[in-house]
């Protein structure tokens, strides 16, 4: 089976034993978030007794800097920010100035619950380089975002941080729905509406069984199926084809012209033969993917200050992939423990 050469791709890209490339890498730069949604960070759980990491045990920049420079001749072309919430680091500027100058790196973006998005902020954030911001929002009723957030942050503290970010010329923001059954799965078509014909791409993901906390079962799921048919009930839709290989997203067209969405199916429909990502942790460890139980950490090859080290290392680990965790979730007889998604980003 000869291995296919990705597009963008360097002499040195390479491929998993599955024959997928890297293109991606997600980059947390804190496990704390001033969200404590059910399905990443609930309550019972990551509570005032819950022991965050402490800011000497974070990645410095330099640090990821340097993880940015090895895995960018492999074929990494985007980065995306993540945590916990990326924000509440305040000199999250600095980061992206560095990585844009990152030979290769043609994307930057953030995932961002966007309460903390000012227009100063999202001013000095594109200034820096960010080029895309993707939203949580789970619903357009207080009362329901409440039980998703869990910590009474109102749905306009979300809007008015996307208003911000569009103000401040960040044009590409699309805003992520997680759809739990008998929780928020009432707010599907008053999301799709609000967002219709505004020029931001709504996202609907099924609830997933990321980490350890967030009490997930099969039955919680809205599966996409069910997702695009209510939408289409109300406001026909039709399927559009992928802006790329390997898009997370299914795309479906409005018929009246008024934009897109997209649905993330990774439960019912799972897209693990696609996935070219890599999460570097805020600790420094790369995981190969979202549902690991275990990283690969870097932190040795990172105090030895040998570039053609760590990439080499990186280079290894990729290799030997062979995650896909989505498609075998059924085939699993054992409950293993996954790393939190808190810990590693989405």
């Amino acid at each position: 089976m000869s291995r296919a050469t990705p597009a963008n791709a360097t002499s040195e890209a390479v491929v998993d034993r599955l024959y997928r490339p890297l293109h991606d890498l997600r980059v947390s730069v804190t496990d704390r978030c001033n969200f404590r949604c059910v399905y990443c960070m609930p309550k019972s759980v990551f509570n005032k007794d819950y022991e965050f990491l402490k800011r000497n045990e974070l990645l410095s920049w330099d640090n990821i800097v340097s993880v940015v420079e090895a895995v960018a001749p492999l074929g990494v072309r985007k980065i995306r920010l993540t945590g916990g919430e990326p924000l509440i680091r305040n000199d999250l500027e600095e980061l992206i100035e560095r990585i844009a100058r990152v030979d290769g790196i043609q994307d930057i973006s953030m995932t961002t619950n966007a309460a903390l998005l000012t227009q100063r902020r999202a001013a000095s954030l594109r200034d820096a380089g960010l080029k895309r911001i993707n939203v949580s929002l789970d619903a357009m009723d207080d009362k329901t975002f409440h039980a998703m957030n869990d910590m009474g942050v109102n749905v306009s503290s979300v809007l008015h941080g996307i208003e911000n970010a569009v103000a401040a010329g960040i044009d590409n923001v699309k805003v992520n729905m997680v759809v739990k059954k008998g929780l928020n799965d009432h707010s599907i078509l008053p999301m799709a509406q609000h967002f219709h014909g505004t020029g931001q791409i709504l996202r609907f993901i099924e609830f997933m069984d990321v980490g350890n906390s967030n009490a997930w079962d099969l039955t919680d799921v809205v599966t996409s199926a069910q997702i695009a048919e209510r939408i289409n009930e109300s406001m026909p839709i039709e399927p559009a084809e992928a802006n790329y290989k390997g898009e997370v997203a299914k795309r479906w067209r409005y018929l009246d012209g008024g934009g897109e969405i997209g649905i993330i199916s990774s439960v019912s429909e799972p897209f693990c033969g696609d996935c070219s990502r890599a999460r570097l942790s805020a600790t420094g460890s790369i995981y190969t993917c979202l549902f690991a139980s275990e990283g690969h950490d870097l932190r040795p090859q990172l105090e030895a200050k040998n570039p053609e080290q760590l990439k080499a290392h990186i280079q290894r680990i990729w290799e030997i992939r062979q995650d896909r965790y989505s498609e075998t979730r059924t085939q699993v007889v054992t409950l293993r423990p996954k790393v939190e998604m808190s810990f590693i980003g989405g």
